[in-house]
């Protein structure tokens, strides 16, 4: 399967500049956060093929208005195609606002989705705006990612983990991706396209699940 990936910044190719070859052998749009609503929007209505998102920390509007004909997969699992992908929006708390998390906040939200984890078998593909922390964050906390998100990976071992928050243009060598295990860690601010294969459904046993895939 091939997805696209954005995030942070609106890619003009892609909303001023739109033609549909520019998506050829997509199968799906990942938004990573920090959108605009319209831009979100305009992909869903344009693309003919599904456009999921997850909040960025600056993305207060949608609560107003969000993305029409796109899918927020915050706190849930989507399958298209036999991809299995986990939404985990917003960044640590460094503010009032919507979208932001303490470190004790993002465990708990996914210890929620652990059940509709396992029920699917697994998952895929992790979609955050936060990076995992160590692995493409900064230091300052407006900038920091979760080290909760060391948990996840290591109890489903996803192929991919994609995030934003952390542009690219914040610095001349920011690297985009990571490696962490089996999971590749990429950053898909503005966007970059990225494949996956689909695996067989490996269910855990009562006991994995009881004792937490440890």
């Amino acid at each position: 399967m091939k997805i696209l990936a954005v995030a942070d910044e609106e890619c003009k190719s892609l909303w001023d500049y739109y033609k549909p070859e520019k998506i050829a052998g997509v199968d799906i749009i990942v938004c990573c956060g920090d959108l605009d609503a319209h831009y979100v929007s305009f992909l869903a209505t344009m693309a003919p093929l599904p456009v999921i998102y997850v909040h960025g920390n600056h993305d207060e509007s949608y609560l107003r208005q969000p993305p029409g004909g796109a899918i927020d997969i915050d706190d849930s699992v989507f399958v298209h195609n036999g991809i299995r992908f986990v939404g985990l929006g917003g960044s640590c708390r460094y503010r009032k606002g919507a979208w932001q998390y303490t470190e004790a906040e993002m465990r708990a939200r996914i210890r929620r989705l652990r059940g509709k984890i396992d029920r699917v078998g697994g998952v895929d593909v992790v979609v955050t705006h936060a990076p995992m922390h160590g692995y493409g964050d900064f230091t300052d906390l407006p900038h920091r990612g979760f080290t909760v998100f060391h948990e996840l990976l290591d109890a489903y071992k996803p192929q991919l983990m994609l995030h934003g928050h952390i542009h690219l243009n914040y610095g001349a060598n920011i690297p985009r991706e990571h490696q962490y295990g089996p999971t590749r860690i990429v950053n898909a601010y503005e966007r970059f396209e990225v494949e996956v294969e689909q695996r067989a459904v490996v269910r855990p046993t009562f006991w994995e699940r009881f004792l937490g895939h440890k």
